[in-house]
């Protein structure tokens, strides 16, 4: 019997300290191993965040399409190589996954190099809203293309088999959600998904 595993995006979160003093080496590392990610197949995104300026801690994401490719990346010789090439500069001190549905909602990840927060409290890997919040979510996506496929194809495919025209709504449906409706959405209700004020709400 063979078991099908559904793959979902991994995305790895590592907390990293280094002296102050060589924070543009430790800069040009995280550069260079982004770009040896980069080549490797399933690579989805990385960007990295000091504490604070002058801060000894790094926060650096980094995001594959699936176990398995996260797999091949973390066991390649380039990754190997690039791990060696910081000892002495680099201190490791923690490492997070997630997975599941929770990869749809985290915030996106850019190449940039930033302070966040100038009290100097060190930035943890921003929580999932909770699950029923994640459930509205997707049904809102879910429900106006549901049911605009079905009025199509009962309109214009009704002699096509049952099995063939649920096919077709799935193939022309999951694009859609995954790469234009769901992240359209999320980005809107961003503020509610998190506990925030609505954006109306915010004095200017």
């Amino acid at each position: 019997m063979t078991t099908t595993t559904h793959a979902v995006p991994v995305t790895v979160a590592i907390a990293r300290r280094v002296d102050p003093a060589r924070s543009s080496e430790m800069v040009a590392w995280m550069r260079a191993g982004t770009a040896l990610a980069e080549a490797f197949p399933g690579f989805l995104g990385a960007g990295w965040v000091q504490s604070a300026a002058g801060s000894p801690e790094w926060h650096m994401l980094y995001r594959f399409a699936d176990h398995e490719t996260l797999r091949r990346w973390e066991e390649s010789p380039q990754r190997h190589w690039w791990l060696t090439s910081a000892q002495g500069l680099v201190e490791h001190t923690r490492t997070e996954r997630r997975t599941g549905i929770e990869g749809w909602f985290d915030p996106p990840v850019e190449h940039v190099v930033d302070p966040v927060d100038p009290s100097g409290v060190e930035p943890a890997v921003p929580p999932s809203p909770p699950r029923w919040k994640q459930a509205v979510t997707i049904w809102l996506a879910f429900f106006p293309l549901s049911l605009t496929a079905t009025l199509l194809t009962s309109r214009f495919i009704a002699g096509v088999p049952l099995a063939a025209r649920t096919l077709l709504m799935t193939l022309c449906l999951t694009p859609l959600m995954t790469y234009l409706v769901l992240p359209r959405i999320t980005r809107a209700l961003h503020w509610w998904l998190h506990g925030q004020a609505a954006p109306w709400r915010v004095p200017r």
